[in-house]
């Protein structure tokens, strides 16, 4: 009886020890200080040439909800510990292949990103860095409904995703 209690210490002090161990490990790779407590996400205006109604919006809140995603840091609109801020400096369709009918076989939609960073805790951290990623989808298809859906999942999953990175990974 007296073994059995003995064992259900020791196990009970290796689970807490792990746990303990385990604390500042983080499963999405962020090395966040434990001093941050909020970041703010002002609105990325759409400079590109061709601007597309909403996309500024949408950007915005894709970076504001991966960052709630994958971080325990509160959302504020003003005296963030962490700002992000830029702009849409490139939204372009253009043709990569061509038919032998000389139209397009695929198109690329390609969006670029201006971030400035401020970690208002540790300026070493702070940058300012374009992040740029594309979508390729056929040449007979338009850019409307499904396809851009498709294309707009694609374009803030990867660019914001290379933001957190940046910004809180290190990577």
């Amino acid at each position: 009886m007296i073994q059995k209690r003995v064992y259900i210490y020791i196990g009970l002090l290796i689970s807490t020890l792990t746990f303990i161990g385990c604390g500042a490990y983080s499963f999405t790779g962020a090395s966040i200080s434990s001093d941050v407590k909020t970041f703010q996400v002002n609105y990325f205006q759409n400079n590109a040439l061709l601007v597309e109604p909403g996309l500024d919006r949408d950007f915005t809140l894709a970076l504001q909800d991966l960052l709630l995603n994958q971080t325990n840091l509160d959302l504020v609109k003003s005296n963030g510990d962490l700002v992000y801020e830029g702009e849409i400096t490139e939204y372009r369709i253009s043709p990569t292949t061509a038919t032998a009918n000389n139209t397009a076989a695929q198109n690329r939609l390609t969006m670029s990103v201006r971030v400035r960073f401020y970690n208002k805790k540790n300026e070493e951290d702070d940058f300012e860095q374009n992040f740029s990623f594309f979508y390729d989808y056929t040449g007979s298809t338009l850019l409307t409904g499904a396809t851009k859906d498709a294309a707009y999942e694609e374009l803030f999953t990867r660019i914001t995703q290379d933001i957190f990175n940046a910004s809180l990974a290190k990577w």
